[in-house]
């Protein structure tokens, strides 16, 4: 973000005071510890139909996850990723698994389709040498192609599957008899530390304690960004979250136990016209500990939010003499606090 962009706060400030208004700003610099199960497996199957299918332990709930997964294992082979198919979290075809949660999904699943990619080459180059009865050494991949040096002989890695899967491979060794069918693991070495800089500007009515996000920046180190949209679409939501969980998200139960904010009628979701527009840039500072140079952002929105939120509700409110809020910074929570406030001010005159 640049500095320009808040240096007219002075300004802004001043404004909503001449309207009676209060108005803050807060900045929080979070940095995340990624955590889950260090391993995951894939199961690749090369179909009949010119399609790969893969099998994951995971599973999106709208992060897009299917979509980055196949751009990373297309890239390397060289495949579309419209023809690559992601089958996640199914336990009837995959009894393994870390699951999602954690910022690990892509650090664990990308890394572990990099393996799986590695191994189609060089099993790719197995099957070719076979075929052609040629040397390993005469085989090379090379974008997308496998190729034996010395001919025009060229197969992409889907037209290679094709011609092993119609072969007849009685006689041929058991470590190909799989074709380019395979399995693979990655395992992750140390956690990785995402982080970043939520600055949250509120504008405040003192009269009746309503708060409104004025405006948003973030700007995030994710390592790698394998699909900006994804990534700008997944921090834009965990942002959303957290400011919602800062103003309003409250679970409240009554003196027996029972539930009273059991549905969306009472619990205080944020609506998009209750958001601004968040600014969003990142830095591409690659991490060293995964082939990919991944860091992962899942919870990165949230983490920042509640806590850059709070500190401008807190500035709006320090020429009061207010000094503790608890989240959620509901209406009557911010007019309660101010009157108490006054209250302390008027005993202490």
């Amino acid at each position: 973000m640049a500095r320009a962009e808040w240096d007219d706060f002075p300004k802004r400030r001043k404004a909503s005071q001449e309207r009676g208004l209060l108005r803050g700003i807060g900045m929080a610099y979070y940095v995340e510890c990624t955590l889950g199960d260090p391993k995951e497996e894939i199961d690749v199957r090369f179909t009949d139909t010119g399609r790969v299918t893969i099998s994951v332990g995971t599973q999106s709930n709208g992060q897009g996850h299917e979509t980055a997964y196949a751009q990373v294992f297309g890239d390397k082979l060289g495949i579309d990723p419209h023809l690559i198919d992601i089958k996640q979290g199914d336990t009837a075809d995959k009894n393994t698994g870390g699951g999602t949660g954690g910022s690990r999904s892509l650090q664990m699943i990308g890394n572990a389709c990099v393996a799986a990619s590695d191994a189609v080459i060089e099993r790719g180059r197995e099957l070719m040498a076979h075929m052609f009865d040629a040397a390993l050494d005469d085989i090379r991949f090379d974008a997308g192609f496998f190729e034996l040096s010395g001919t025009n002989r060229r197969l992409s890695v889907l037209d290679l599957a094709a011609d092993v899967a119609k072969a007849d491979k009685e006689n041929w060794p058991q470590t190909l008899q799989r074709g380019l069918d395979l399995s693979a693991s990655y395992t992750k070495p140390a956690s990785t530390f995402p982080n970043g800089c939520h600055i949250c500007e509120v504008e405040l009515d003192p009269q009746t304690g309503v708060v409104r996000v004025d405006r948003y920046s973030v700007v995030d180190d994710f390592g790698v960004v394998i699909n900006p949209m994804l990534v700008e679409g997944q921090v834009q939501g965990g942002v959303v979250q957290g400011i919602g969980q800062a103003l309003g998200e409250d679970v409240v139960y009554d003196e027996t136990a029972q539930l009273l904010s059991g549905s969306f009628m009472d619990y205080a979701m944020p609506k998009a016209g209750d958001m601004p527009n968040i600014d969003f840039s990142y830095n591409e500072i690659p991490c060293k500990t995964n082939p990919l140079g991944l860091k992962g952002c899942g919870e990165a929105g949230t983490i920042g939010a509640c806590p850059s939120t709070m500190i401008a509700i807190m500035d709006a409110l320090q020429p009061l003499g207010v000094t503790q809020l608890d989240m959620p910074a509901t209406p009557y929570a911010v007019w309660q606090a101010i009157e108490k406030a006054k209250a302390v001010a008027q005993q202490v005159a």
